[in-house]
């Protein structure tokens, strides 16, 4: 199916070209190929680097993005925070129903200024950086993380805590208030072709 926008995690650069993108990424092994084919790849395998929307350039891969670990470990604030300090502002998101492990994050100019991520599973936010913004406030969503005494919470208070938590459909929400809800995208109107490939730590394989 064309498109993307569940079960993947992407980037939102704004106003960059694809090619600037890919540099940032250290994308090699790269191909030219249409947003059905290149989406639908970046699904299995790599990193798509679309043709600028309006004002804002996605790149998403659902293995790769980023490649080696996810929101919720150690290198990702340092990740987004370079990648911010090459392209200006950079905006991460990503959703996986199983684990619902639901994220997003802005950095601006080398500066983390906000991240969530929520891990259903385990029930932990494990990452929470900088103040709810006004959108997160707005939708009720991402507001709160974990928070000291939650040991001797009540039931009530363990529900208000858990309607704070987001699912798949708040991420594309997120999206669309900080730059571009992908599921909204009509495929058939991105006819320009962008940048699929590899990142450093991922070889190249045969297809």
């Amino acid at each position: 199916m064309p498109g993307f926008s569940f079960k993947t995690s992407w980037l939102a650069v704004r106003d960059r070209a694809p090619g600037e993108v890919a540099d940032a990424l250290g994308l090699h092994d790269r191909e030219v190929l249409d947003w059905a084919t290149g989406t639908d790849r970046a699904y299995r395998y790599g990193v798509y680097v679309a043709a600028p929307l309006p004002g804002w350039t996605l790149a998403h891969g659902r293995l790769h993005m980023p490649a080696g670990f996810d929101a919720t470990e150690p290198p990702f604030p340092d990740w987004l925070s370079e990648l911010s300090r090459h392209l200006g502002e950079v905006q991460f998101f990503a959703n996986e129903r199983v684990p619902d492990y639901h994220a997003w994050a802005k950095a601006r100019d080398g500066e983390l200024l906000r991240a969530y991520c929520w891990i259903g599973e385990r029930g932990e936010v494990p990452l929470f950086v900088g103040d709810p913004t006004p959108d997160e406030i707005e939708l009720g969503i991402g507001i709160r993380g974990m928070e000291p005494g939650r040991e001797h919470w009540s039931d009530d208070e363990w529900i208000d805590w858990y309607a704070t938590t987001p699912s798949e459909f708040d991420v594309m929400a997120m999206a669309g208030r900080w730059s571009i809800d992908p599921s909204r995208i009509d495929d058939a109107t991105v006819t320009a072709t962008g940048i699929y490939g590899l990142p450093p730590s991922v070889e190249h394989v045969s297809r």
